[in-house]
């Protein structure tokens, strides 16, 4: 068997629930619909920490949050922690990145032999919260209800003008593959959208009947750790009218039938490259969105609308279904190398890694009860927040809160907490003892709050004097680009035509 090409498409913050793949009555996706019609769509795939920079570490490394300090959005992912493009690279993959990936540190490549784009948001330690304040908020970054408030119709925004930078860049790369036969290469595309804010170009806005878009089907939950959400966002002092949350929803379908789009001129260039039956593309997000549930907005927490994510798989050799069993971001860094291997040899892991390969359920292997594991340790908490997914239940722990017991079979919407229900006062002390085993609290709430204090001293030295960034300067020669002294220009438009012009041979 040829070894596939492997392209990953990634959005920010997209939620199954509000796609039409996913069964959304409204949300246009078409694209995401066709890719799901001819492969494999998890119904069932969540991120394993709920904020961008700890999930997308944690997918490219194959490790849970808390194995590699990966704690919030200005934790450093560190150079020597090996990810799925090192170990494809090692396999003979080209690697590339285009996009979004919230790298911190200043290896801003992490297995990538190219990066087309910069990133969009900083590299540095500026976000770092302060589990020692916990009730302090940080104004500069925190999210707050203004995108609720503000969401409407723009010509532009910098997430419009990164995602269509790295739509760009992301399919002139593949023609350059296939006009230079190489292969094979693993790309990981990685939008913005749908990302709050929730403003979006005016044709895909008007794609929407103001009237047709539908209202949070849940209101306010009283548990604490919801409640401290409210006040993190400032939820519980700024209120939004029922307008602004459709105005809300609206902006943000709007924006995922945007990125939907972008998936289709990724597939489109795929196939007039002539790549597309030997490519596996696969499809997903670091985290959803509560848009309204429980009356959260953004992510932050393990209720489904946050922590679960679409995953979706297409190609050679990928039966189409479905599949129930509860899978993670944290797999697919083992199911890439399987897909890479072909049949073949593997390189060694060298780090052990926490997730499995989900390959064989895209083949049509037994399902099984599943078990994903989540951990969240970033801003608006103080302590280390642990969730445990396995068959139907989920289980969530937080020291400082109540614990949570959802049977997610008869209530999809986490309204009714089992964990003080007699009936289930066994799986819920069972659920307990596995959290106390797999994890120390105390000691990683101390490791938390210590490279929180190293983190802000760094920070405050690198805005100090002349400041040397880290952010990505993408790697650009002009001067070797379309047509230039060196090169006829009748060499470079056969160089840059595909499929090459059928000269008659005599």
């Amino acid at each position: 068997m040829d070894r596939p090409n492997i392209v990953l498409i990634m959005a920010d913050q997209l939620a199954p629930q509000f796609t039409g793949t996913y069964g959304h009555p409204v949300v246009k996706t078409p694209h995401m619909d066709a890719l799901a019609a001819r492969g494999t769509r998890f119904d069932a795939a969540y991120c394993n920490a709920p904020l961008c920079a700890p999930s997308r570490f944690s997918f490219m490394s194959g490790q849970l949050v808390t194995r590699i300090a990966a704690y919030d959005n200005a934790s450093e992912f560190p150079a020597a922690i090996p990810t799925f493009a090192h170990y494809l690279r090692m396999m003979g993959y080209r690697t590339c990145l285009s996009g979004k990936m919230h790298f911190v540190g200043p290896d801003q490549l992490h297995g990538f032999e190219e990066r087309l784009t910069t990133d969009v948001y900083p590299s540095d330690h500026a976000w770092t919260p302060d589990w020692e304040l916990p009730d302090e908020r940080i104004d500069k970054w925190y999210h707050n209800m203004d995108s609720v408030r503000e969401a409407g119709m723009a010509a532009t925004t910098f997430q419009i003008e990164y995602d269509e930078e790295t739509s760009f860049f992301a399919r002139r790369k593949i023609f350059d593959y296939a006009m230079s036969n190489t292969m094979p290469f693993a790309m990981v595309i990685s939008f913005i959208h749908p990302h709050d804010p929730y403003v979006a170009r005016p044709e895909w806005w008007n794609l929407y009947d103001p009237d047709q878009i539908d209202m949070p089907s849940t209101g306010p939950a009283d548990d604490p750790h919801t409640k401290r959400l409210m006040v993190g966002i400032e939820a519980d002092k700024v209120a939004v009218t029922d307008d602004e949350v459709r105005n809300a929803r609206h902006g943000y379908y709007a924006n995922t039938s945007y990125v939907d789009s972008k998936l289709g001129e990724i597939v489109q260039a795929l196939t007039e490259a002539e790549l597309i039956d030997n490519t596996v593309i696969i499809v997903t997000a670091d985290h959803g969105d509560m848009l309204g549930e429980r009356g959260l907005w953004y992510k932050m927490n393990f209720f489904e609308h946050s922590a679960r994510v679409p995953l979706i798989f297409a190609g050679p050799g990928v039966k189409q279904g479905t599949v129930g069993e509860p899978v993670s971001l944290v797999d697919l860094l083992p199911t890439m190398v399987e897909i890479g291997a072909a049949g073949g040899q593997a390189p060694a892991p060298g780090m052990p890694v926490d997730g499995r390969s989900i390959w064989p359920l895209t083949q049509g292997a037994a399902e099984g009860d599943g078990e994903v594991l989540g951990e969240y340790c970033a801003e608006i908490a103080s302590h280390p927040i642990f969730m445990i997914r396995r068959g139907r239940f989920k289980y969530i722990h937080c020291d400082v809160d109540p614990p949570q017991l959802y049977d997610l079979e008869t209530d999809p919407m986490e309204r009714t907490n089992l964990a003080g229900d007699p009936a289930h006062a066994e799986r819920a002390a069972a659920f307990a003892t596995e959290v106390a085993e797999r994890w120390d609290g105390v000691a990683i709430r101390k490791d938390v709050l210590a490279t929180q204090k190293q983190r802000r001293a760094v920070h405050a030295a690198m805005e100090t004097g002349m400041f040397t960034s880290w952010d990505y300067q993408p790697v650009r020669d002009a001067s070797q680009e379309f047509v230039r002294n060196h090169i006829a220009w009748t060499e470079a438009a056969e160089r840059m035509r595909f499929p090459p012009f059928a000269r008659e041979t005599k």
